[in-house]
């Protein structure tokens, strides 16, 4: 039997829909359903197996780790900065015990792909000022690990201190000529000085760990309100 289409049925965008569903407050149902639906699939999956052979618990159990390890590498193959605006990093920095770390309670791992995509995207939006001071202390960790980048970066920075200084002193803006000939030789400078005292690898390497953490830390971190409701008052 073929049904008819609703002539009266809306079609909502993807974009669209996510968006009222994180206004409304309802991404975070969303994710608990999801962590619920998972958790009663392996209740069911369980009691099956108890009752079948040793082979069968060995096959649930590599099946169970073979999925775990492809939502986590599918979590490396997201684009966490996809739906990061500027506006995030204008809003009030959250809470880093109650909001950003929270409790062993507030970490599960991820029921499916689609699960993690949408933590992903949620919580980098939510944490986005959290997670760049975590970049640059990684940063500083790595230039602190490694004295001479330290010392490249300080060096090239004052660099361009100076060139800023001469300029506003002996009116190097008036000469269009000299000052885009002093500009580009700053720049290679500054390009050998990075280079020849591996700045450049101090900072993969702090980009590589804060990606790690942060895609990990935005998996496993469940979805919380993201507005708190107010107590009402008592007349």
């Amino acid at each position: 039997m073929a049904f008819s289409t609703n002539p009266l049925s809306l079609t909502v965008p993807d974009p669209a829909f996510e968006s009222w569903l994180r206004d409304s407050g309802y991404l975070e149902i969303l994710d608990q359903r999801s962590t619920s639906v998972a958790s009663s699939t392996s209740v069911n999956t369980s009691k099956a197996s108890s009752s079948s052979t040793i082979t069968s618990i060995a096959g649930c159990f590599f099946v169970s780790l073979f999925s775990h390890i492809l939502i986590l590498l599918s979590l490396f193959t997201l684009n966490p900065l996809a739906k990061l605006t500027i506006d995030d990093f204008s809003a009030q920095t959250p809470s880093w015990t109650r909001s950003f770390f929270g409790d062993s309670s507030s970490y599960s791992f991820p029921s499916g792909t689609d699960q993690a995509r949408l933590r992903v995207h949620e919580n980098i939006k939510r944490y986005a000022r959290n997670y760049s001071s975590l970049s640059i202390l990684f940063f500083a960790c790595s230039l602190y690990q490694m004295p001479l980048a330290l010392i490249g970066l300080i060096s090239s920075l004052a660099l361009w201190d100076i060139f800023k200084f001469c300029s506003d002193r002996w009116g190097w803006d008036g000469y269009a000529v000299i000052q885009q000939v002093l500009i580009r030789s700053a720049q290679c400078v500054t390009a050998i000085i990075l280079v020849y005292l591996n700045v450049q690898m101090a900072l993969f390497c702090a980009l590589g760990v804060s990606y790690a953490v942060t895609i990990l830390h935005a998996a496993f971190r469940k979805l919380t309100p993201a507005k708190q409701k107010q107590p009402s008052k008592q007349r």
